[in-house]
């Protein structure tokens, strides 16, 4: 009975799942027999438009009498040279690179001239336009880019090239292209200066007995967007001129140029240079005003400052190319760089005076009492030497020996009748301050301090006003 249950059980369920699974298949072929059709039509369509485009491209093969000429061969060949006029519609100016030393620039590509084996009959004297399939079968000028680097043809969506053929044998052919080609600048005036680029054009086989290239409206020949700008260049002039290249092995040729002047733009390098290096040079001359005897505070201050200054050095020349020559930016960074330095050896000059000066108060402190007796009994000064070390040298110390002992001769004398010389110790202090000048400055040698303070920025104002001048 169980077993039974069971047979009756799983028959149910086959019958009630094989509607289900007869419908499935018959979706699933349903779906291969659509995929199949929808691939056959989209290859009839493929086949359709081949043919159409072969049968174009043949109707105006016939138009043009492409099949009658070899095309290989310039326009009136044997004869006179074929005129091709030129002009440009530049687009961008894409970059602008100092370490490579070059230039990207887009723009438009106009060829004039004159083929009558592309002439053909017309009532309405209209010209037919035709795309880049047709410009391989006819010939077409054989212009490069003097001193390119690479370059290429649009292509988005297809080839941006476009042939126009009037009835009269007239051709116009127009491409847009994009060059990067070199620009011989010069950097000793960098970041103030001009550099004058241009993009030169010639016919790669022809020379001038076979082809003359020359600009088709002249100096109206090249256009401009408006609206072009670079980031770090303000674009002064857009020019056209033409000349001749000679080749010792093939000759003459005609060259065509594209002439534009870029003028730096000085704000971003005065944020981002000047600035900066003016606020550390200025920065360390607030040691200036800081007690000599604070040793941590100006040798840490000196000492960031010539690091500051060595990484803007390092900075700017990994972004410049490796010239043989001196930059004006250049003699800014190494002068100031010199300023800095400076003022740290200031500090040491007053640091080591402030040293000998507490060296040699010492050292008389201890002898002092002993050189002035020697100054007083006229001993040798060999055996002072001898005796102490003091080293009379000449007037100098007995003036100063003699200053001490009228100064204590005038205090009894002061003392005991109880009114001052009135004369005597004025006139010995100016005559012991006149010789003895440097030896104060020495034991005052703060006064360098006060010099620096002066000195320092009056020369660097100067500095800054002949290079400003110079370059500017």
């Amino acid at each position: 009975m169980i077993l039974a249950s069971q047979l009756v059980f799983f028959a149910c369920i086959w019958i009630t799942l094989r509607p289900d699974a007869f419908a499935a298949s018959e979706i699933e072929k349903s779906h291969q027999r659509c995929s199949s059709s929808m691939k056959r039509t989209r290859k009839q369509e493929a086949r359709m438009r081949k043919d159409d485009s072969t049968n174009w491209l043949r109707q105006s093969e016939q138009l043009l009498h492409i099949q009658d000429h070899d095309f290989a061969m310039r326009p009136g060949f044997g004869g006179s040279p074929v005129p091709v006029g030129i002009d440009v519609q530049v687009e961008s100016i894409d970059s602008i690179s100092e370490v490579n030393m070059d230039f990207t620039m887009t723009f438009y590509l106009r060829h004039y001239w004159k083929d009558e084996r592309l002439s053909f009959p017309s009532t309405t004297n209209k010209s037919m336009t035709f795309d880049h399939r047709l410009i391989k079968k006819i010939w077409v000028p054989d212009i490069f880019f003097v001193h390119s680097k690479r370059s290429f043809i649009h292509d988005t969506i297809v080839e941006n090239l476009m042939l126009r053929v009037y009835p009269d044998g007239n051709v116009l052919f127009s491409l847009r292209i994009t060059v990067s080609a070199t620009c011989f600048m010069d950097f000793s005036r960098f970041p103030l200066d001009t550099q004058n680029c241009s993009l030169e054009l010639e016919s790669y086989a022809y020379n001038e007995e076979d082809l003359m290239l020359y600009w088709k409206q002249g100096n109206k020949s090249l256009n401009t967007d408006e609206h072009i700008s670079l980031s770090q260049f303000f674009i002064e002039d857009f020019s056209a001129s033409s000349g001749f290249a000679f080749y010792s092995s093939t000759g003459w040729y005609n060259r065509l140029f594209i002439n534009f002047v870029l003028r730096r733009h000085i704000f971003f390098f005065v944020l981002q240079t000047y600035f900066p290096v003016m606020l550390m040079v200025m920065l360390l001359w607030v040691s200036f005003w800081i007690d000599r005897r604070a040793v941590p505070a100006r040798v840490s201050l000196g000492i960031t400052m010539v690091l500051t200054m060595s990484t803007i050095l390092s900075g700017m020349s990994a972004s410049m190319p490796q010239v043989s020559y001196i930059k004006a930016v250049d003699v800014y960074l190494w002068v100031s760089s010199l300023f800095v330095l400076l003022s740290v050896i200031e500090y040491a000059a007053v640091n080591y005076g402030s040293n000998s000066t507490r060296q040699a108060r010492f050292s008389f402190s201890k002898s002092g009492s002993f050189c002035r007796l020697a100054g007083m009994y006229n001993i040798d000064r060999v055996q002072a030497m001898a005796f102490n070390g003091c080293y009379h040298d000449s007037k100098t110390e007995m003036d100063q020996t003699s200053f001490s002992l009228h100064s204590e001769e005038d205090s009894v004398r002061e003392r005991s009748t109880g009114s001052p010389s009135p004369d005597s110790s004025q006139i010995k202090r100016r005559q012991f301050l006149r010789g003895h000048v440097g030896r104060i400055i020495l034991e005052n040698n703060h006064v360098i301090d006060t010099y620096s303070r002066i000195f320092f920025p009056i020369v660097y104002i100067i500095f800054n006003l002949f290079y400003w001048g110079i370059y500017v």
